[in-house]
């Protein structure tokens, strides 16, 4: 894992392969270690960097109030440090938001977008209050009282019924996440601005990936996006909550490999962030 240093905070990163690159954004509270299934088929043809969002994994700490801008700059600048010109940015939920902002942001960065169970409005107004009345009862309580919510959040309900293994795992990973991650990353989310009056800016291809039983940010929001995009498509994944890359690996995989493989072969892709 290499890193570098951006505003005092360190930022960890991977590389892996060869080809054309493609960046993979995380979800909040989690780390670049969700995309372990993704890395390993993505590899074989294309550079994967993935990186760990500050407060997020083996990054430095949030120390101070954040914009998901400043995150879409903080991967700018792992590619910047890798040389990297241009590639295709994957994200899920908040990854997919910094997704969205890079191509509204650096549209000659991007070449194109995978966005995987996330939104492109802002927060509403009682989901803003629910989420703050958790950040106060976790700086008194920590996060483990709230982590049975959070995982009924982050999963499907067959995930929940047929896949104990990785809910236990991502429940212990999840006890771990340090509380100015959890209020600095939540005080983000709830300022975000809405991006719909802005979307028909976006000219690269994209593919929107959502799971069937995502609770977070139900399917509605991506057959949004989807219809708001001049060109995305559209996948579903049955069986899958809010982390569909983790839920549902091979069908998730599968589709970020066949979009990325008519990205390749399209000559208007390549000329659409020139």
């Amino acid at each position: 894992m290499a890193s570098i240093e951006r505003e005092g905070v360190q930022l960890h990163y991977t590389v892996t392969g060869s080809g054309p690159a493609i960046v993979l954004v995380h979800s909040f509270l989690a780390s670049s270690a969700m995309w372990e299934a993704q890395i390993a088929a993505l590899s074989r043809e294309h550079k994967v960097i993935t990186v760990d969002l500050r407060g997020h994994g083996a990054s430095g700490p949030i120390e101070r109030e954040i914009s998901i801008y400043d995150l879409v700059d903080d991967v700018l600048a792992v590619l910047d440090a890798e040389g990297i010109e241009r590639a295709a940015w994957a994200g899920l939920s908040i990854g997919g938001m910094i997704s969205l902002r890079a191509a509204l942001k650096a549209p000659e960065r991007v070449t194109g977008l995978l966005l995987l169970d996330t939104h492109a409005g802002a927060e509403r107004p009682l989901k803003k209050l629910r989420y703050h009345a958790m950040v106060l009862a976790a700086r008194i309580f920590g996060i483990r009282p709230f982590l049975p919510q959070v995982l009924k959040l982050m999963f499907g309900r067959y995930t929940l019924t047929h896949n104990e293994r990785l809910v236990e795992e991502w429940r212990n990973r999840l006890a771990t996440v340090p509380f100015p991650t959890i209020a600095r990353g939540v005080s983000a989310l709830s300022r975000r601005e809405a991006l719909q009056s802005r979307l028909g800016d976006i000219k690269q291809p994209a593919l929107v990936i959502v799971g069937k039983e995502d609770q977070a940010l139900p399917p509605a929001y991506s057959r949004e996006l989807a219809k708001l995009l001049p060109r995305a498509s559209l996948i579903e994944i049955p069986r899958s909550g809010h982390l569909s890359a983790l839920e549902q690996p091979e069908a998730v995989t599968g589709a970020m490999l066949t979009f990325l493989g008519e990205l390749q072969s399209s000559p208007r892709s390549k000329a659409v962030a020139t």
